[in-house]
């Protein structure tokens, strides 16, 4: 992996969220999205907010939608997966839009064993509670990430983007 390649991935990603609108980017560390978190931290065209729990993240842009912010959560995959309750409590409940951004962690290819779960597991539970999932696979997806939240609002709904690894580093 270069880091000039995971750069450019990033500015690009960045990029894409400033043009549809989202300014308040609520994130939880995670080792494939480093590069994503300090582009957003260093962008004037976003307040970035490093929250401690990824549920903190969806109760923050849930509640800044209704102030007109266009929002958008970012985390892992294993922190997605403890956020259920919160998505289906105050999104579904209250039909508030969100863009929620996650890792890819577990599919093949990812030698993290701690991990292999969530390959298992994530995408039949982001299925099981019907949450559109928008897969950002090559560099040719990333504009995906625009039509996701557009179709947030559409549906006054969560929609999931999920990053790989090749992306996020700039190999696909």
């Amino acid at each position: 992996m270069s880091a000039n390649a995971a750069d450019t991935v990033s500015r690009r990603i960045v990029d894409v969220t400033a043009d549809c609108g989202i300014s308040l980017v609520a994130s939880l560390p995670d080792g494939w999205i480093t590069s994503l978190i300090t582009h957003y931290n260093r962008d004037a065209r976003f307040r970035h907010i490093a929250v401690n729990r990824e549920r903190s993240a969806i109760g923050l842009c849930s509640g800044a939608f209704f102030s007109g912010l266009g929002t958008f959560a970012l985390m892992g995959a294993s922190g997605f997966l403890t956020c259920i309750y919160a998505i289906t409590k105050i999104n579904y409940t209250y039909q508030i839009p969100l863009l929620i951004g996650i890792t890819l962690r577990g599919r093949p290819g990812d030698r993290a064993k701690f991990h292999q779960s969530n390959g298992l597991y994530l995408e039949s539970v982001i299925r099981a509670i019907d949450i559109p999932f928008v897969p950002i696979e090559n560099a040719d997806d990333i504009p995906r990430i625009g039509t996701a939240y557009d179709h947030s609002r559409t549906m006054s709904r969560p929609v999931v983007v999920g990053l790989t690894r090749e992306v996020l580093r700039g190999e696909a």
